[in-house]
Order: structure tokens, then sequence, then C-alpha cells
């Protein structure tokens, strides 16, 4: 996508609605405020055009690499899970119940099923932020111990939590009640297709709960078909 200064922000939003997240994150308002330039916006804003250009345009360039996850080591792959997946979560969480919240206030009394999918973004996203904070102070650093040692040759301390199996299992449970809640959330958005007209925000709301989905399902794809299982495995071996 080529970006103009004298292109309106509505424009670049019609192109690609993804272009609402950039747009919001540097404050600039791409839903009533759309008809002005994106150079007025970004003096409205102090916002830098040509960061805002390379944002937007490195949107056409996101596509997934083919990475061979199974012959990672698990301490880098944790790493990858935590700086990739579990930073795109933090990172979105606030925008995607802004989203939620707007336009359930807005066109909830017209279609209804808004306010059950802004109740369900909220409760879901503060499971997912506790659930997180469990992987990365409790199960991911006894992991990456469990490497150490087997590299080393060295015993593990036995863990609090007991058995591996206990957490591992927890986190499942997690896993599937999110994917469950967002299972509801693709059938209630009729798999993220707006109705006709819908303002801009509303279109932001789906692309980003879709998005969400969408790397929520790598993220659970990576911890429970492949560092999990591995991580029993160590267990097996000290």
């Amino acid at each position: 996508m080529n970006i103009k200064e004298e292109n309106t922000v509505a424009e670049i939003v019609v192109k690609n609605i993804k272009a609402a997240h950039i747009f919001k994150k540097h404050g600039i308002d791409f839903c009533c405020g759309g008809g002005i330039t994106i150079e007025k916006a970004c003096a409205k804003n102090k916002a830098n055009f040509d960061d805002l250009k390379s944002e937007i345009e490195a949107l056409d360039n996101t596509l997934g690499k083919a990475y061979n996850y199974n012959q990672w080591e698990l301490d880098f792959l944790i790493d990858h899970i935590i700086n990739i997946h579990h930073t795109y979560v933090e990172e979105n969480i606030p925008l995607l119940m802004q989203y939620a919240n707007k336009v359930a206030k807005v066109h909830g009394h017209h279609y209804s099923e808004l306010l059950e999918i802004n109740q369900l973004v909220q409760n879901v996203v503060k499971e997912l932020s506790a659930h997180l904070k469990k992987e990365e102070l409790i199960l991911f650093p006894y992991i990456k111990k469990l490497v150490k040692a087997i590299k080393e040759g060295v015993e593990v301390e036995k863990p609090h939590f007991g058995s591996i199996d206990n957490p591992i299992q927890m986190m499942h449970e997690e896993h599937d009640h999110a994917g469950s809640v967002f299972k509801r959330i693709a059938t209630l958005t009729n798999n993220y297709i707006t109705p006709e007209g819908a303002c801009n925000t509303f279109k932001a709301l789906y692309s980003k709960l879709e998005e969400f989905e969408q790397d929520l399902h790598q993220h659970i794809h990576l911890e429970n078909n492949i560092l999990f299982p591995k991580a029993i495995t160590l267990t097996k071996q000290i």
C-alpha cells in the first residue's frame, strides 16, 4: 500500500482495516475524524509521518514464516512464545477492550450480540493476563531449569507444585476455555463478517478479534503440541 501525506485517514482504513490499529496506537481518530489528511492528523497528534507510513506499509508484508518449531531447544521456544505471543496479547488487550466496549455502547441496542461479545472479551482477556503470568513466573522458569539440568548433567530441585503434569494440566484447561470463548465469539460475529454499513470502529473490532484468535491458535499450538509434551519427556530423563 502506497501511503501519501495527502491521503485521508479514512481512505487508508478502507483499503486495509488493519491500518486502523496503527492509527489508534498513534492517537489518530480513524472513525469520526477520518476525513482529514494523514499530514494534518499527524500534525494534530504529534505523530511522525514516516514512522506511521512504515508501519502501515509493513502490514502488506506480514506473511507467516515457516519455522520448524519442533527442532528448537525448549528454552529458545519459550523465549519465542513470550516475545511474540505473550507480547502480542499484552499489547492488544487494551485496544481490544476499548473497541468491544465502544461498539457495544454505540451499536448494542441494534445488534444485541455485541453486548455478549463485549462481556466475553472483557472476561477472557483478564483471564489470559493471569494465565500468561502463571506461565512466565512458574511453569516456564521450571522448564528452563530442566533444559539446563540436561545440558549440565545436574539435578533439579523438586518444584513446589509437585509433578510438572499439574501446572501443564491447568494450562491445558485454561487454553481450552479461551479457545471455546473465541469459538463462541466467531459464531456471534458470523466469522467476523460485519453487517452492511458498519462503521470503521465496528470493522476494526471484528478485524482485531479475528487477528487475536489466529494468534491465540498459534500460541496454544506451540505450547500444547510442542512445548508441554517435550517438557514432560524431559522430566522423565532426569
